[in-house]
């Protein structure tokens, strides 16, 4: 291992144990998974024969020939020689017995408008039509790419969908991107065709996403890459409310040309198992967004075991995942995976806070949602917003989930007593774009739950912690590393789209035991995240090794340093940055927003470096923290620290394209540097 990734992995950690949280007796009777058995079925000696399992929850029209090729390490092969459809899979399979059934719930952002509840009939009659559309009027065909750059409304599973039942790969670029992210992709991806909106709301405000479509355009056109189609969805039917001109011969108003493909079918197209299903750019912290290439049957059925297995979703759950599905999780827990298991799932357009905290809570009382999945972004905004909402309204929710990045125990323990109401399991997931879906959580009516803890490697996955010499970390050691996976797994994407040695250098060389090897036990997956492992074989994880402060020597994990600032009362959220320190190097800075209602002063500020110094020590010690109204964003939620690392370091702020609230941080800069 190279120096750089030695110095990362001495990461110190500070976390105290937490105390464990049963899940509830009302939950355990009725999960899907009881059977503590799995555990010893899907040991690693096992590997890879207990992923059969897994492909048998799909429909197959021709079974695989090898359920595991490892002949080119790391490039896996899942279900090879199988043939399916994953929209077959998501759509038609349930139409015999739940063709009324709700499959997509739409959630307008703007309260007075209505709900729509689309069945699984509807649904199948929408991509059909959809996807001959896409085939008889603008050629598309298997193996084509197709860009979709959409906000949080039906007709875009629609379009996804109707791309897979058509072997189209789409590649879907999260709608509140900037037009130059969307034309990179579009050019990375070589797809000459853009599906968009005409606009759509957000935070109380109708947003032009055409706009965007033709910005696109014209930059990939400077890149020499040409759009042919741009087709545009309107938000609202027969009303185009784009300020943005059709362009004649190149845009099409989807809804318009649709009339003439009414009551179309398009036979699902025969896919190998191991063909594409889908694009997924994931940005890293240098170069250009990689593009995680996710196949069919691997993908679809990884996504269908989780969402059963640990979000326990079952025919008469009404299940709400508050992510875009411009993120994976999105795609892997509103669409493929719910739908797969013919669930009902939610798509909800707006924020979260609009008009108020208390919106999600009144969502979930009028659709009887009874299984929530977010962020923790979201839910410490909620608690910051609206600590007191929750218990205004009627629902009842049997499970909770948190994804996205650690969560602190404090914003752990309102989710769970205020929201959930004691009475509901909670799981903290964790995994990667990269991994299409889990890699460590409990499952909810097996292992106990523990603020600030992952939990285990799910049923399969086997996590290891390696030190700086490629060295298996003991659990309870006290010591954290390099966050690795010992093995394959079905979900694992099939490599970055057109980067084979990038996919290589980025994710298996570092802890590759022997690049010459074809065994899978030499190829251990890199996540780039550090964490540790208690003696329970539960994982904390504390963020991206990138995110680790060298202070005078010693490695200090960001994320321990919010969950600590995040324990004053007065603190609802907290980032950490590294600034630059001309006698330590650098030392960590602490931006928090405060809790409505009190009032910034020195005092706070102490109180806040007080809680970290006894929490972490001396050598965490803040110098300075920086008491703002808000913290720069991104429209999903995550918090931007690159840009306050800037503001910090007086060093070029970069791209800011792609945040929510932009304006906050100007006011952030002229507090920090004049």
């Amino acid at each position: 291992m190279n120096d750089e990734l030695s110095e990362q992995l001495k990461i110190e950690t500070h976390w105290q144990e937490e105390e464990y949280y049963q899940p509830p007796a009302s939950f355990v009777a009725q999960a899907n998974l009881l059977d503590g058995s799995i555990y010893e079925r899907f040991c690693l000696e096992n590997f890879p024969e207990y992923y059969k399992e897994f492909g048998q929850m799909l429909d197959w029209e021709k079974p695989w020939d090898v359920l595991f090729d490892s002949s080119n390490p790391p490039f896996w092969r899942w279900f090879v020689g199988g043939r399916l459809n994953a929209a077959y899979n998501c759509i038609d399979r349930h139409l015999a017995e739940n063709k009324n059934k709700t499959a997509l719930y739409f959630v307008p952002e703007p309260e007075d408008e209505r709900i729509e509840a689309v069945t699984y009939q509807d649904l199948f009659v929408r991509v059909n039509e959809v996807a001959a559309l896409l085939r008889d009027h603008f050629g598309l065909k298997k193996g084509d790419r197709v860009t979709i750059h959409m906000p949080m409304v039906i007709d875009l599973p629609v379009t996804m969908l109707a791309c897979a039942r058509l072997g189209v790969i789409h590649s879907m670029v999260y709608g509140g991107f900037s037009a130059q992210a969307c034309a990179d992709r579009m050019v990375d991806a070589d797809s000459s065709v853009l599906v968009t909106m005409d606009g759509y709301w957000r935070d109380g405000k109708w947003l032009d996403q055409k706009e965007k479509a033709d910005q696109a355009v014209e930059a990939a056109d400077k890149e020499g890459h040409r759009v042919n189609k741009v087709l545009v969805w309107q938000r609202y039917p027969a009303q185009y409310k784009s300020a943005s001109q059709i362009v004649e011969g190149r845009d099409v108003i989807v809804n318009d040309l649709l009339r003439q493909y009414r009551g179309s079918q398009v036979a699902p197209e025969s896919m190998l198992g191991e063909d594409t299903l889908f694009l997924m750019y994931t940005s890293g912290s240098t170069g250009k967004p990689k593009a995680a290439q996710h196949s069919i049957g691997g993908y679809l059925s990884y996504v269908t075991a989780m969402s059963k297995y640990i979000l326990d979703i079952q025919p008469k759950d009404v299940y709400w995942c508050m992510a875009d599905i411009g993120w994976i999780t999105g795609h892997s827990f509103i669409v493929y995976g719910p739908l797969s298991l013919g669930a009902s799932s939610v798509v909800y357009e707006g924020s979260p806070t609009c008009p108020d905290a208390g919106r999600p809570w009144r969502i979930s009382e009028r659709l009887g949602v009874n299984i929530l999945h977010t962020s923790p972004t979201a839910i410490r905004s909620l608690r910051k917003l609206g600590p007191d909402e929750p218990a205004k309204y009627n629902y009842n929710y049997k499970l909770m989930v948190t994804v996205g990045e650690p969560i602190e125990p404090e914003v752990w323990r309102w989710y769970y007593n205020t929201v959930g109401n004691g009475q509901a399991a909670v799981v903290d997931t964790y995994w990667q774009t990269e991994n299409g879906g889990f890699l460590c959580s409990t499952v909810p009516a097996l292992k106990p739950m523990k603020p600030g803890s992952t939990g285990p490697g799910v049923p399969g996955i086997h996590p290891v912690i390696y030190d700086d010499e490629g060295k298996e970390v003991p659990a309870g050691s006290g010591r954290g590393g390099n966050l690795c996976i010992k093995n394959p797994w079905p979900g694992i994407m099939l490599g970055i789209w057109g980067d084979p040695d990038r996919y290589v250098n980025t994710y298996y060389a570092r802890v590759c035991k022997n690049p010459n090897s074809k065994d899978w036990r030499d190829w251990p997956y890199f996540t780039g995240d550090g964490a540790m492992l208690a003696k329970d074989g539960y994982f904390r994880v504390l963020g991206r090794i990138d995110d680790v402060i060298n202070v005078a020597g010693h490695r200090l994990g960001t994320k321990e340093i919010e969950s600590a600032a995040l324990k004053v009362m007065q603190v609802a959220e907290a980032a950490v940055i590294a600034a630059h320190d001309d006698i330590k190097g650098v030392i960590p800075e602490v931006y928090v927003v405060l809790q409505p209602g009190v009032t910034p002063s020195k005092e706070v500020k102490t109180v806040v470096v007080d809680a970290i110094v006894k929490e972490i020590g001396p050598i965490a010690r803040p110098r300075e923290v920086w008491i703002v109204p808000d913290l720069p964003k991104t429209r999903s939620g995550k918090i931007m620290r690159r840009v306050l690392a800037s503001i910090s370091n007086r060093s070029d702020l970069g791209d800011l394209t792609s945040l929510a609230n932009s304006e906050v941080v100007e006011n952030i800069r002229k507090m920090v540097q004049d």
